[in-house]
């Protein structure tokens, strides 16, 4: 009878052993690069956020994003003041079953550009101000990743502006990093 049951826990382990492989196999661990679009910059704030990630293992990654604002924000009252930045970033993933999926922690530097409408309430006057600023900062988030390879995540994060060309926008002293992108892995 032990002998039955020592063959019976062998076999049912081997079998686990055999689907967590199959699993991983599903997965593409080949697949090592990534495209995505932020959908939610594109309908909010109607600007353009595109990224790339390249996958260094199973637990974490490095990418770089380029956003671009097209809204004219001299003209727009409810402009978002972000115009331009450029965000190389690393992540981490959390999940021990998964290939680079999952919920994550990044770490990010944004180089960033605003612009913004400054109303002087005391004399009636405008301006038109400039702002180039260099920020780091962390995010936090989960990717989902489709059999087919089609990508979905969701992040938010902030940082602060450690460098600024003119320190007069107050506004852009905490920089923001959010969405919800989708994209393809290949």
């Amino acid at each position: 009878m032990k002998k039955i049951t020592l063959l019976i826990l062998l076999f049912i382990c081997s079998i686990s052993i055999a689907q967590d492989k199959e699993n991983t196999k599903l997965q593409d661990i080949d697949k090592k690069h990534e495209l995505k679009i932020n959908a939610f910059n594109l309908i909010a704030f109607s600007s353009l956020d595109l990224s790339y990630e390249r996958l260094i293992n199973s637990e974490s990654s490095y990418g770089i994003a380029l956003f671009y604002n097209f809204t004219d924000i001299q003209n727009d009252d409810i402009g978002f003041p972000k115009k331009f930045s450029l965000t190389p970033y690393y992540r981490w993933f959390f999940s021990e079953r998964n290939y680079a999926r999952g919920f994550f922690v990044e770490g990010f530097g944004m180089l960033n550009t605003y612009e913004e409408n400054i109303y002087n309430y005391d004399d009636g006057t405008e301006s038109f101000d400039k702002e180039t600023g260099f920020a780091l900062g962390i995010s936090v988030g989960g990717k989902f990743v489709t059999k087919k390879g089609f990508t979905t995540e969701v992040y938010l994060g902030v940082g602060r502006n450690l460098i600024n060309a003119d320190n007069s926008v107050e506004i852009n002293d905490i920089v923001g990093r959010f969405g919800i992108s989708l994209g393809y892995r290949f």
